[in-house]
């Protein structure tokens, strides 16, 4: 009976060890043949070649008036007098606005008078004065003939130095009275705005009758804009870091919104030194400077306030080797350094360089018999499309430019992959 057990438990552990094998096997062919299956990872491609690029910044904004005056009324008082209209051609020196001149021509005629008033009492002083000093003269005479004594000749010298005086001090006033005049003749005539310059009334904000405060004490009403609309200019925000690119004299071409297909030559005129910071202290801190840009063709449907999108070419190079903008990558220093020769490699790891490992470096993926060789390059100026390879890269050589997830984070050195026309990769690894 022992035996017989014995022999039950033989079988059945053949049985089980058999069956582990069978397990193995099958897991064994099962990634033999999945690996099989396996191309790679579905790529495109494009040769390393030379080109000529010209490096841009883009930025957006709106279109103003190269010129344009904003008017404001210097003195208080009812609008009787508005021949003008928005949209209006005007000419220089042009009536815009005439405001109630009743209280200052009042004020005018009350000054004058008070001037006449002055005057004629400075008339009746000098009189005086000469009068007086007649009698001093005549008390000198008799003083030196002994007909006339101190007392009498002190007292003719005080009334001749009092009249003097009083003679000064209605110069005095009749200085006054005549600025008095002055400002109350130049306020009668600040009720009548004319045109500073030949320009279109590109904005009006009042109405015939309606009462407009002067900008003695404050602001002012804003009354209208005078625009020369034959000289325009796009005006954007370009961010910090691409600010310090930017030079007087850069052209530009510029789309407006409101027409498609049409681009506009410009050239920067003028580059702001201060900065526009808009959500201060927060995650979403923009730092930008305003950035104008004058527009060298003229249309004029184009209107003020219209918004625009900018590219400013700063910079161009002609017959460099340049990649596709996409094939460029960045990844960290362990991985590039992976990828990098050994003689160059303790310039990446080595101890002189730890404060260089956090930052990653640039790399691209280049075909070589169904894998990729991960490559760092040294990189330069770029356009929209294409990035220029200053070293670490050939003329000829074939560059993985899509899909961008898999150049992103997919591939690696190594990697195995299979090249697709444009338009079918992007799926990853084949099942």
């Amino acid at each position: 009976m022992a035996n017989g057990k014995n022999g039950k438990k033989k079988t059945r552990k053949k049985i089980i060890w058999i069956a582990i094998g069978g397990i193995i096997l099958l897991l064994i062919l099962k990634s033999v043949v999945c690996g099989k299956r396996d191309p790679g990872i579905m790529v495109q491609s494009e040769k390393a070649a030379r080109r000529d690029i010209t490096q841009l910044v883009s930025a957006t904004g709106i279109i103003n008036p190269a010129y344009q005056v904003a008017i404001t009324p210097e003195v208080t008082g009812e609008i009787v007098e508005l021949p003008v209209k928005e949209g209006e051609r005007v000419r220089k020196n042009q009536l815009l606005i005439r405001i109630k001149p009743d209280s200052y021509t009042a004020q005018r005629d009350r000054a004058r008078a008070n001037l006449e008033s002055s005057q004629a009492t400075l008339a009746m002083k000098k009189v005086e004065m000469d009068f007086i000093a007649a009698n001093y003269r005549r008390t000198q005479e008799l003083f030196r003939s002994g007909y006339a004594n101190q007392q009498e000749l002190d007292k003719m010298k005080a009334d001749l130095d009092s009249s003097r005086a009083q003679l000064e001090a209605q110069q005095g006033y009749v200085q006054q009275a005549q600025a008095a005049l002055k400002e109350s003749g130049e306020s009668l005539n600040k009720t009548a705005i004319y045109s500073p310059m030949d320009g279109t009334v590109s904005k009006l904000n009042v109405e015939l009758g309606e009462r407009v405060l002067g900008s003695g004490f404050s602001q002012g009403t804003d009354l209208m804009t005078v625009a020369d609309l034959g000289k325009m200019e796009a005006i954007v925000d370009v961010d910090e870091n691409d600010v310090v690119l930017v030079s007087i004299g850069d052209t530009a071409k510029i789309e407006l919104d409101a027409f498609k297909n049409i681009t506009y030559n410009g050239k920067v005129t003028q580059i702001a030194n201060s900065a526009k910071t808009t959500g201060m202290g927060t995650q979403e801190e923009v730092v930008n400077f305003a950035i104008k840009i004058a527009l060298s063709d003229f249309n004029p449907q184009v209107r003020p306030g219209m918004s625009c999108n900018a590219d400013i070419e700063v910079e161009t190079k002609d017959n460099v080797l340049a990649v596709p903008i996409q094939s460029v990558t960045a990844r960290s220093e362990e991985a590039a350094a992976a990828a990098t020769p050994d003689s160059s490699r303790e310039l990446i790891v080595g101890k002189t360089s730890r404060k260089k490992q956090a930052k990653p470096k640039e790399v691209v993926f280049v075909l070589d018999k169904g894998t990729v060789a991960m490559k760092e390059v040294k990189i330069g100026i770029s356009d929209n499309e294409f990035i220029e390879v200053t070293s670490g890269l050939k003329e000829g050589e074939e560059v993985v430019s899509g899909p961008y997830r898999a150049i992103s984070s997919e591939l690696q050195d190594k990697s195995k992959v299979q090249t697709a026309p444009k338009g079918k990769a992007g799926k990853g690894k084949k099942n």
